[in-house]
């Protein structure tokens, strides 16, 4: 099992270690799932992603190179400027979702833990001579999310509150050189931030010393990230899933819709043309028990698709779903029946996020 650079930390934390694409990392920490998940929608909560890869892109024709795999315009990226968007599958499937922002002389990627070899190979392919893809193993890479969050780390580094979302800057943040994106996966305001892993404990030691700052574990990212109506590939996005059916068709830039020159473009501009058969929707169970992934959704007593994440939203005090509908049963209000435990219990589609985004704008 790997460790990342804040495993000693995460111990002396209380943090209770699991094992997760392959890295030991902390599920939770003594306060529990509930409490820093409502911390993190209240004031500001760290979270430890240095499991997820990290690279650069660097040489003439990189974000054209890049283009041939994704249906983002990163050519048109500004500098400082970061995207989210999807690597393909020659079939129109999602092969990942990751981050890219544009340094100037250089792409910034991040992608996710489970597929990062996966995905570092399938970028290696697209690339012409000249253009090299440097994978960062010595970095790591931390978020502190909440509407405490940049308040509370200017006051280390004053120029990350100018920062507009999707924003990326370089700043020293309590003597340590840190390349700071404000954006997040918990639907609140708040920054990621790379550092060399040689100095990340130190780093993470002086963002909890700040107050309101508290640590937050891999269960609360989740009900975060769910309740926010965001994927977890492998869950809610995977090879089988477009981008239209996921409801991500925003991904795909305005020039991009033009030349359709991407990877599995065929099936997405299918399914943008014609609509796809199945939906991405949110789903509220009716009363207190969760509905989670793999669920049976029935509708008049046949199947007409699955839960791909439910749990309880603690902040909604309920529980939340995410899944695929045939599209006919995808409309906000329609009626479902969820299939626990060999028992119908009723729920309806939601309109997605659950909570209110609250990114800065």
């Amino acid at each position: 099992m790997l460790e990342t650079p804040l495993a000693s930390l995460h111990r002396e934390l209380g943090g209770r270690m699991v094992p997760f694409a392959g890295y030991a990392m902390p599920v939770q920490y003594p306060a529990g799932i509930m409490q820093e998940h409502l911390h993190c929608r209240a004031s500001a909560a760290l979270f430890d992603v240095s499991h997820m890869g990290q690279a650069e892109l660097v040489g003439e024709g990189a974000a054209a190179a890049l283009e041939q795999l994704t249906p983002a315009d990163v050519q048109g990226l500004k500098p400082h400027r970061q995207r989210y968007g999807l690597l393909m599958t020659m079939a129109g499937g999602i092969f990942d979702d990751f981050m890219v922002a544009n340094l100037g002389d250089r792409l910034f990627l991040v992608v996710n833990a489970s597929r990062k070899s996966e995905d570092f190979a399938l970028i290696e392919t697209a690339l012409p001579p000249g253009v090299t893809l440097r994978q960062m193993p010595d970095r790591a890479l931390v978020a502190l999310q909440g509407p405490q969050a940049v308040a509370s780390i200017a006051t280390l580094a004053p120029g990350i509150a100018a920062l507009p979302f999707m924003g990326v800057g370089a700043f020293d943040i309590a003597g340590v050189p840190a390349l700071v994106s404000r954006s997040g996966y918990t639907g609140e305001d708040g920054v990621e931030v790379s550092v060399p892993a040689d100095r990340a404990e130190r780093f993470a030691r002086a963002l909890l010393a700040l107050p309101g700052v508290a640590p937050a574990g891999l269960g609360a990212r989740d009900s975060l990230r769910l309740e926010a109506g965001l994927c977890l590939y492998g869950n809610d996005i995977d090879e089988t899933t477009s981008p239209i059916e996921a409801a991500l068709t925003w991904t795909i830039g305005k020039r991009r819709r033009t030349a359709w020159d991407f990877r599995g473009a065929d099936r997405v501009r299918g399914d943008l043309d014609n609509g796809p058969k199945r939906l991405r929707v949110g789903i509220r169970p009716e009363g207190r028990q969760p509905a989670r992934a793999h669920t049976e959704i029935q509708a008049g007593g046949a199947a007409v698709g699955e839960i791909t994440s439910g749990g309880f939203g603690p902040s909604v005090n309920g529980p939340v779903a995410m899944g695929y509908v045939a599209r006919e049963h995808a409309a906000d209000g329609t009626a479902l029946d969820l299939m626990v435990r060999g028992k119908a219990l009723p729920g309806r589609v939601a309109p997605l996020p659950f909570t209110p985004h609250r990114y800065a704008r």
